[in-house]
């Protein structure tokens, strides 16, 4: 009888990131339904005053985000005590936020889910949807500070939400 190969423990957290518009919440959502987990939105943790800069069409500065990044690594935090996943989607465009929300966390703990994809795909989107604070206007500001590094795992927006989590869940089962 073959040896079994045991399943790789799942990381205690996955950050779904991207640009606004990318699709972010919806496979943070679909990715916690699939592992039984919880998914958040980044966007929920902003103060108001960062809301209404975004709504005003003013890009957010560092020091806009620094309050903003302590809350959401408390909250990542917080979480590591409720079973069995946390997700969460947040722009962590710079590889400095995501070491703000990394802190000494492991990949055996935190992974970085990036979803990619043309500007303009993203921006009908952005354009399409309807009642949410950040302007499309701002797209560009974000593609401007996107940083990318190897330790994200990068996967392409250009396809149905539902292949895209599989190809997510594939990956997770092979590291």
């Amino acid at each position: 009888m073959p040896a079994v190969t045991p399943k790789p423990p799942l990381p205690r957290t996955i950050i779904v990131m991207g640009v606004s518009g990318c699709g972010k919440t919806l496979i943070g959502t679909l990715l916690a339904e699939k592992l039984g987990g919880v998914c958040e939105d980044a966007d929920d943790f902003h103060s108001e005053a960062n809301k209404d800069k975004m709504r005003a069409s003013i890009p957010l500065t560092d020091e806009d985000r620094w309050p903003w990044y302590a809350a959401l690594r408390a909250r990542i935090e917080e979480m590591r005590a409720q079973p069995p996943i946390y997700i969460l989607s947040c722009s962590a465009l710079k590889v400095i936020y995501r070491e703000k929300l990394r802190a000494s966390d492991t990949e055996n703990d935190l992974i970085f889910v990036h979803l990619k994809g043309p500007k303009e795909v993203i921006f009908a989107r952005m354009a399409a949807r309807k009642g949410h604070y950040m302007p499309a206007s701002l797209l560009d500001s974000q593609f401007a500070i996107l940083e990318e590094s190897p330790d994200l795992w990068n996967f392409s927006l250009e396809q149905k939400p539902e292949a895209m989590v599989e190809e997510i869940l594939h990956r997770l089962q092979q590291d």
